[in-house]
């Protein structure tokens, strides 16, 4: 059986990535943390913090789950989902160049993914 945060591996053409999933209190938030295998100390923790229509996983939901009260849903314990993410981050350059973690609100990227069309407003 899997440990609970233990990181994950994820191959995207040829680059290896890390990632878990993890919720804390009392803030109530969940998070995706993305690094590449070659820079471990460099990565990308995306942040999904309880709100107005805004839903993070727990009580009424399953660990790593996110979802809009208005429409839209995903499970961030699925590779082909963060798989999207890591494709939209990069897509934003969103990626820190030096050593360190870049802390990001994580709801843009979900509201871009979830858009029934596909597209971003803008």
């Amino acid at each position: 059986m899997r440990r609970s945060r233990a990181p994950r591996r994820l191959t995207v053409d040829g680059s290896v990535w890390l990632w878990n999933v993890g919720h804390t209190h009392p803030e109530c938030l969940t998070y995706l943390t993305l690094r590449p295998v070659e820079t471990r100390h460099t990565g990308l923790r995306l942040v999904f913090r309880s709100g107005p229509g805004r839903i993070t996983g727990g009580y009424t939901m399953g660990d790593g789950e996110v979802a809009a009260a208005d429409g839209g849903w995903l499970n961030l314990n699925e590779p082909g989902v963060v798989r999207r993410f890591l494709d939209e981050a990069s897509a934003r350059d969103l990626f820190p160049a030096t050593h360190g973690i870049r802390e990001t609100d994580g709801w843009p990227l979900f509201d871009a993914l979830t858009r029934p069309d596909g597209r971003e407003n803008g």
